[in-house]
């Protein structure tokens, strides 16, 4: 499961977006809880906005039970995610994400695409606390081998999930595709603790 990813750097065109934090930090290790960068389509363009990584529908009352992660294969009928995939889809912008892999001691790899920036599938809810009303999100996986990676779109899937008036079949379809072919560096145990949020999580085996 994708338990940790990574946004240190980003383009100016995702910057001059509408709501973007001008005081966005960058963050080497970002994992369920966190406050984290969303992009929505509102009116045909999109936006940006943060968001707490765990879904929080209005009626969920314990925060601890929010859910980071929704299966690609069960989205559809799962009723904490049924809604949510029918008309508040989000993409969750990344420089890469990492992996735990072995039997009994994991080590970690980094992994990224061709692209400089990937976007993570999600879906969003808005939850009131004390007045004010919050966003919360989570990531979409897909099965890969013994591991659950994040649900990566190109360009025109990006579009696709945003559009509000997208088919639910084309949607359907794109729970079903095939990973992409991604780039993996074994990496030190730097990024082992959790606590690290710094460019040595990168650091290479």
């Amino acid at each position: 499961m994708t338990g940790r990813y990574a946004l240190f750097r980003w383009p100016p065109a995702l910057a001059g977006l509408r709501g973007f934090p001008a005081d966005l930090a960058p963050h080497w290790s970002i994992a369920p809880a966190a406050q984290v960068l969303m992009l929505r389509g509102v009116a045909d363009a999109r936006e940006a906005a943060l968001a707490r990584w765990g879904l929080t529908p209005a009626w969920l009352t314990d925060l601890s039970r929010a859910p980071a992660h929704a299966r690609a294969e069960t989205l559809v009928e799962q009723p904490m995610f049924r809604e949510a995939f029918r008309s508040r889809r989000c993409l969750l912008p990344a420089n890469g994400f990492y992996e735990w892999r072995g039997a009994a001691r994991k080590r970690p790899y980094w992994l990224t695409g061709a692209a400089p920036l990937l976007h993570f599938a999600a879906v969003w809810e808005a939850y009131p606390v004390g007045g004010q009303v919050y966003l919360s999100v989570a990531m979409i996986t897909l099965a890969v081998a013994a591991q659950r990676r994040p649900l990566i779109l190109d360009e025109a899937e990006q579009a696709l999930w945003l559009d509000a008036a997208s088919p639910p079949a084309s949607l359907q379809a794109l729970l079903l595709r095939p990973a992409p072919a991604l780039r993996e560096r074994a990496l030190a145990a730097l990024v082992n603790d959790p606590q690290l949020d710094a460019p040595e999580c990168l650091t290479p085996a």
